[in-house]
């Protein structure tokens, strides 16, 4: 399978899923299933930390199960996003960059 391009906006931020189907025959044959490669990517702006990346960019390896549960990679990065912004760190650092730095 070749690999399938997702683009989504959430809060604004533009962002890349790179969706890289059966990429482990090993696994394959091991676990009965496929294990898929997700590549998570801001690209406006560029580099923008998200709740699941502090650089913009992940990369993850899930069983093809997974994946299809949630219903498609674009769907699954979304769920993660929604789940992981509301974490007290990810909240924390949102109010800190939206505060006024009278020392910089």
């Amino acid at each position: 399978m070749t690999t399938e391009r997702h683009n989504i906006t959430w809060n604004g931020i533009q962002i890349e899923i790179l969706y890289h189907p059966d990429t482990s025959p090993a696994f394959r044959r091991s676990y009965g299933q496929p294990l898929d490669h997700l590549e998570v990517r801001s690209l406006a702006p560029e580099r923008e930390p998200l709740p699941i990346t502090e650089t913009g960019y992940l990369s993850q390896f899930y069983a093809r199960n997974v994946i299809e549960e949630a219903e498609g990679p674009a769907a699954l990065v979304l769920a993660w996003l929604e789940y992981f912004a509301q974490s007290p760190i990810w909240k924390a650092k949102q109010i800190s960059r939206q505060q006024l730095d009278l020392f910089s």
